[in-house]
């Protein structure tokens, strides 16, 4: 609830507005079968003025009512959407300040379904307590007093219709919540077999996979529908059981003032405001409790936005850190790491220094810890012990525009975003000019398949970038690395899609054009780092040899092992 109460200040006018709305509808519905109890007691009396005036009140009353009503949904609706898309936002900005650790813990399919369909709960929650949880309440306990009021001898049958129902309620409503929590987590899990089943479409063709998927899928949304038709059946038993309960104060009510109608007349005018309020009675418990297991659902969901917001993100930047310029220095001072979960660690004790405008290759079988070597480097990770310097200054230390000034990461999965290609090549540069971008993708050799769109940089980049090639999408990537000129470049095995041409005219103009630019380069092929200022050769997460080509083909038995089984290959 904590988080509700920060988000409805802004809109504390509008709250009010929407409470005093409905306390005129609550009221309204109230005084309604006093008002016809009292037509009543004018048609007994054979009194038509009282009739047309009582008459007339009826209907400025129901008017005041509709009125009202409209003015509280208007209210309701408004402060639910924008609490809502309040929260939303708040969220998505929390998510973008996780680590890549943090966001493997609840895994991406897991956010999305909680940034979508559990703030959707939440947003009904509200429209349910500006609504109905709001008017419940009063339309409760307004008809209880006014039923004794009306026929006071009457008094037990409301106390019993209550505890009946009360208990009833319970019985149901309390089977209701375990099951609305599988719902959402049933969701998740429909997310994330439908977002992989489409991003891995190719792969589910290619092995003719289609009939286990949708094997999967079906038996996931079986489950899903199992409980949902579970929550149908408490339902389905609960209405009836209700009216019966309600039916039977009634035919009781009924049965009473029949037979003391003789000696009390007046009873016959009551008794319809009586059967009124009963009923008024019976709906704000049933509804209520009907609104309350709903809402449930949306506390649910609550919970779970909470736990987001609530996430620490295991790296943080210190916001008085001074922002500045940083050299292209690199350094490694006894650095281990291992993954979060896991009992080994990727990285022992790794150790190197690299001057500025160095290129340095990283070679290793896979599993050797390249990857994550090269992700110390921009701060997706920090090490479990030992220092990572950029610079020469500690990266827990470092200012978070400084790094991300200084360093670029160009991914081996080539992600693209939908839009077109000037926006994604600006991701590096957010103000970077047509000259910039012309030159990254000159870099980058993009330029030879850009310049052959009518609309070049403009051109559009679909939905996972379905109309670009492999390495068309590789040589983007590489462009948007190198738009904003970084300091410190990563490429990790970046040019694996592209053809040998391809990737030696890459290669040839980082060479040229950025020539001051500390360079980091791992790669699978010794060929792609064979020109290397240095190669650290890395074996099971330790660094096992430090030189240049030449150097460790005497020095390093493992780097002569891939060297010479890369070119036996090549020569088969």
């Amino acid at each position: 609830m904590q988080i509700l109460k920060e988000h409805a200040r802004p809109y504390l006018r509008d709250i009010i507005f929407s409470i005093i709305a409905v306390v005129i509808m609550a009221g309204a519905s109230l005084w309604q079968p006093r008002l016809l109890q009292s037509v009543m007691k004018a048609i007994i009396a054979d009194d038509q003025h009282k009739v047309m005036v009582y008459g007339v009140q009826l209907i400025i009353l129901a008017v005041i009512g509709l009125i009202a009503g409209v003015i509280n949904t208007i209210f309701a609706a408004k402060i639910s959407q924008s609490i809502a898309a309040d929260i939303r936002a708040n969220e998505y900005q929390k998510i973008q300040s996780f680590s890549f650790s943090n966001i493997e813990n609840f895994s991406a399919g897991n956010l999305v379904v909680r940034m979508t369909n559990d703030i959707n709960q939440v947003q009904q929650l509200i429209m349910m307590v500006l609504q109905s949880l709001t008017r419940i309440p009063i339309l409760f306990i307004g008809a209880f007093i006014l039923a004794l009021i009306t026929l006071p001898k009457l008094w037990w049958i409301v106390v019993l219709m209550v505890i009946l129902i009360a208990l009833a309620s319970q019985i149901v409503f309390k089977q209701m919540g375990k099951y609305f929590i599988q719902i959402q987590n049933l969701i998740d899990k429909t997310n994330t077999l439908a977002k992989e089943n489409l991003q891995g479409v190719r792969v589910v063709k290619s092995f003719n996979q289609e009939t286990n998927e949708q094997q999967r899928f079906t038996e996931n949304s079986n489950n899903l529908t199992g409980v949902t038709t579970t929550i149908g059946y408490l339902f389905s038993t609960m209405i009836p059981m209700f009216m019966l309960i309600s039916y039977l104060a009634i035919g009781a009510a009924v049965l009473f003032v029949g037979r003391g109608i003789v000696q009390n007349p007046d009873d016959l005018a009551a008794i319809t405001s009586f059967i009124s309020y009963l009923m008024q009675i019976f709906f704000a418990i049933m509804i209520g409790g009907m609104m309350s297991t709903f809402a449930s659902r949306g506390f649910v969901s609550l919970g779970r936005i909470k736990e987001v917001l609530d996430t620490k993100a295991d790296l943080t930047y210190h916001s008085d850190a001074p922002e500045k310029k940083l050299s292209g220095d690199v350094s490694f001072e006894n650095v281990s790491f291992t993954y979060p979960g896991d009992e080994q660690p990727a990285l022992k004790n790794i150790s190197f220094n690299v001057k500025s405008g160095e290129m340095i290759g990283i070679v290793g079988a896979t599993g050797s810890g390249k990857s994550t070597l090269a992700q110390l480097i921009p701060r997706l990770y920090d090490p479990t012990d030992g220092e990572v310097r950029v610079g020469g200054v500690n990266l827990k230390e470092v200012n978070e525009k400084s790094l991300r000034a200084t360093v670029s990461f160009v991914l081996q999965r080539a992600i693209l975003f939908s839009g077109n290609i000037s926006d994604n090549l600006r991701q590096g540069k957010k103000a970077a000019s047509n000259q910039d971008l012309k030159r990254a993708a000159e870099i980058a050799q993009a330029a030879e398949f850009i310049d052959q769109y009518d609309d070049g940089f403009e051109h559009l980049v679909e939905e996972r970038s379905a109309n670009f090639s492999g390495g068309q999408k590789q040589r983007l990537s590489i462009a948007r690395g190198v738009v904003g000129s970084p300091k410190i470049l990563i490429l990790d095995d970046s040019t694996s899609a592209l053809d040998a041409r391809s990737e030696k005219l890459v290669q040839e103009a980082l060479d040229n054009e950025l020539s001051g630019t500390t360079t980091f380069v791992i790669a699978e092929k010794i060929s792609s780092v064979i020109h290397a200022d240095r190669i650290l050769v890395l074996d099971g997460g330790k660094l096992v040899g430090v030189g240049s080509h030449k150097e460790l083909l005497v020095s390093s038995p493992i780097y002569t092992e891939i060297y010479e089984t890369q070119k036996a290959k090549r020569g088969n």
